[in-house]
C-alpha cells in the first residue's frame, strides 16, 4: 500500500469514528517540501531551488451549516474549535495555530468561508525542516476552499499562507515553504525568485536521487533564532543603503558592495549578510548543473553551501554536521548540507540514484552508531502541489484550477 493510500485510509476510518457517518466528507492533501539548495535567501528576496515530496500532511472534511471550523489533530488527539465571525486574535503557538491563523487570513482577504469539520494526520516528520507547518496551511487552505466553493488559486493561498504564518504563528519567514508546497511540480525542482514569486521547474536528472536525512534532532523556529537572523540580515541593509540607497533587500547586493560596507557593520552582521549574499548565487548555478546533468558540481554547490551555513551563519548543529559529513564521506554522494532553517531536523543528500538505497542504510546505521539518536533516511521523488483526493468517504470532487 502507498504512502498516500495508508494516510488516506487513516483518514477516512478517525473521520467516520470522530464525526460520523459517510456523507460528503472529501480528502485535500499537501505535501511538505525539501530545499536543495538557497538557505535563508527566501525572506531577502533571493533565490532558492526547493522541491515538493511525496510526504503529505491531509485533512478529512465536511462543510457545516454554520460558521464553525471543528477541527481534530491525530498526532497529538487535540481537537479545536474556531469561529469565523468573530475570531479571537490569539492562538497559542502549535498545530491550531497554523489552523486558525490560515482560516483567519482568508477571512481577512475577503473570503466568504464556511465552516467544517475536519481531521488532521500527516507523514512529513514535525519539526524536521521539512515545512510540515506549510504543509497544514495549505492543506487546510485546500479543503476550505473546495467548502467554501471558492477557485483555487495557489498562489494566492500561498502569499495567504505566509502571511499566516508570520502574523500569527509568529515565524517571520519567506514564501517558499508555502509556494511549494501549493506549486510543487512532478519530476521537476522549481527555481524559484522570491521577490517576483516566478517558478521554473528544474527537472531532476534520472542518473540521480534525492535523500533526506532526518537527525532525529528536532527544533521550534518560533522559538528558535530564526527571527534573529532575519532581523541581522535588515539591520545589514540599513547599513548598506548608506552606500547604495537602491538597496532593499540583501537580494541586491553583491561581495563588492558588501566589502565596501565592512566597516559600518559590526563582524556578526557582517558574516551573516555574506553568507546571504553568497548563498543567493548557489540556486541558479545549481539549477544549470542539474539540467546539464553535471551532477559533480551540484554536489559541490551543496558542500559549499553547508560550509556557509554552519560557520558564517551558525544555523547548522552536531547532529546536522554529524549526518552530513558521514554522507560526503560515502562514495554514492555527490553532495549534502542541510535543509530548512538548520538549528536541527534534516540534511539532503544528491546520491548515485542506483546506489540511493545502500547509501541510505549504510548512513544511518553510521548516524545512529555515533550519535544514539534516531534516524530515518528516505529517498524522495518531486510531486505535484496541494490537491483534492478521491476517498471512500465520498466521490472524488472535480478538481477547482
Amino acid at each position: 500500500m502507498s504512502s498516500v493510500a495508508v494516510l488516506t485510509t487513516a483518514l477516512e476510518s478517525s473521520f467516520r469514528g470522530r464525526f460520523g457517518g459517510a456523507g460528503e466528507a472529501r480528502i485535500a492533501l499537501a505535501p511538505g517540501r525539501v530545499n536543495l539548495i538557497g538557505e535563508h535567501t527566501d525572506y531577502n528576496d533571493g533565490w532558492v531551488l526547493p522541491m515538493a515530496i511525496e510526504r503529505y500532511v491531509g485533512l478529512a472534511y465536511r462543510p457545516r451549516p454554520d460558521c464553525r471550523i471543528v477541527a481534530h489533530a491525530r498526532a497529538f488527539e487535540e481537537t479545536v474549535e474556531l469561529d469565523l465571525v468573530s475570531p479571537a486574535g490569539d492562538c497559542e503557538a502549535s498545530w491550531k495555530a497554523y489552523v486558525a491563523g490560515m482560516a483567519w487570513t482568508m477571512v481577512a482577504a475577503g473570503l466568504e468561508l464556511t465552516g467544517i469539520d475536519c481531521v488532521i494526520d500527516g507523514d512529513v516528520p514535525l519539526g524536521a525542516g521539512l515545512a510540515s507547518s506549510a504543509a497544514l496551511e495549505m492543506a487546510t487552505a485546500r479543503a476550505l476552499c473546495d467548502a467554501a466553493d471558492i477557485d483555487w488559486s495557489p498562489r494566492r493561498m500561498a502569499r495567504l499562507g505566509q502571511e499566516a504564518e508570520t502574523r500569527w504563528v509568529g515565524v517571520a519567514c519567506g514564501v517558499m515553504d508555502q509556494l511549494t508546497s501549493a506549486c510543487g511540480q512532478p519530476g521537476s525542482a522549481l527555481l524559484l525568485d522570491c521577490r517576483s514569486r516566478r517558478t521554473e521547474p528544474v527537472p531532476l536528472p534520472d542518473e540521480a536521487a534525492v535523500v533526506v536525512m532526518d537527525t532525529g534532532a528536532r527544533r521550534t523556529l518560533a522559538g528558535s533564532a530564526y527571527n534573529e537572523r532575519r532581523a541581522s540580515c535588515q539591520r545589514a541593509v540599513r547599513g548598506l543603503r548608506r552606500l547604495d540607497p537602491e538597496v532593499a533587500a540583501l537580494r541586491d547586493v553583491d561581495r563588492k558592495l558588501l566589502e565596501a560596507a565592512r566597516d559600518s557593520l559590526d563582524d556578526l552582521t557582517f558574516r551573516r549578510a555574506l553568507h546571504v549574499v553568497e548563498e543567493n548565487l548557489r540556486p541558479v548555478a545549481m539549477a544549470a548543473a542539474l539540467r546539464d546533468g553535471d551532477l559533480e558540481l551540484a554536489g559541490r554547490l551543496m558542500n559549499d553551501s553547508h560550509g556557509s551555513l554552519r560557520d558564517l551563519y551558525e544555523v547548522s548543529g552536531p547532529e546536522l554536521d554529524r549526518m552530513t559529513g558521514l554522507a560526503r564521506n560515502h562514495p554514492a554522494c555527490y553532495g549534502a548540507r542541510l535543509t530548512g532553517a538548520g538549528f536541527g531536523g534534516c540534511g539532503v543528500a544528491l546520491v548515485a540514484a542506483d546506489q540511493a538505497e545502500i547509501f541510505a542504510e549504510d548512513v544511518r546505521r553510521s548516524y545512529v552508531a555515533e550519535s544514539g539518536l534516531p534516524a530515518e533516511l528516505f529517498t524522495c521523488r518531486a510531486v505535484g502541489g496541494a490537491r483534492l483526493h478521491g476517498n471512500a468517504l465520498g466521490a472524488a470532487p472535480a478538481p477547482k484550477a
